[in-house]
């Protein structure tokens, strides 16, 4: 059987997520470094292992005090927890290039399985000859779930912070290389 490895090609990826911010408004905000890879049965991405990570000092969201804030114990921790991580433990076809990714994710100390929609954008050579691929990953997560409990009311009761985080990537996988198992 042969195994194919893919490698994030971080120039041609990102990561962001998007919250409720006094329930009117939402922020967004994205994570600057990240590394993953998945390796394929030959070339087909179904049943892929999918390895992800993002350094947690990173996060960018176009305001330095609410990052600084962010990277602190009321949130990430960054000095004790620096890396969020995803391990998958499936990726499934839903139908034509939809896809299911469930695996484990990890945010500080607390790992829960979560499900993300996939969908793949195709497969393309660059101009160096580099055989690449185009996912776009979206899902949903409750902060609270992963440890992240901050909260706070303002004098008029308006809750600051949303619960739930909507993320959303869109990768580009470059081709590594191609092993064969007996």
């Amino acid at each position: 059987m042969a195994t194919t490895k893919w490698a994030i090609d971080p120039t041609h990826s990102e990561v962001q997520f998007k919250i409720k911010h006094l329930v009117i408004s939402t922020v967004t905000g994205s994570f600057k470094k990240f590394e993953g890879e998945a390796v394929t049965e030959n070339d087909s991405f179904e049943n892929a292992q999918v390895r992800f990570s993002l350094d947690v000092h990173s996060i960018d969201t176009n305001q330095e005090q609410r990052d600084e804030h962010l990277r602190n114990n009321d949130f990430f921790d960054v000095p004790t927890y620096p890396n969020i991580t995803f391990v998958s433990t499936s990726l499934t076809r839903v139908d034509g290039d939809s896809f299911k990714l469930a695996g484990n994710l990890t945010v500080k100390d607390v790992t829960k399985p979560v499900t993300l929609d996939v969908e793949y954008g195709g497969t393309a050579t660059d101009f160096y000859g580099n055989e690449k691929s185009g996912f776009e990953v979206t899902g949903k997560i409750n902060r609270k779930d992963f440890g992240l409990t901050f909260s706070a009311v303002t004098e008029t009761g308006s809750i600051v912070l949303g619960d739930d985080v909507k993320l959303f990537a869109n990768l580009q996988l470059v081709k590594q290389q191609a092993e064969v198992t007996a």
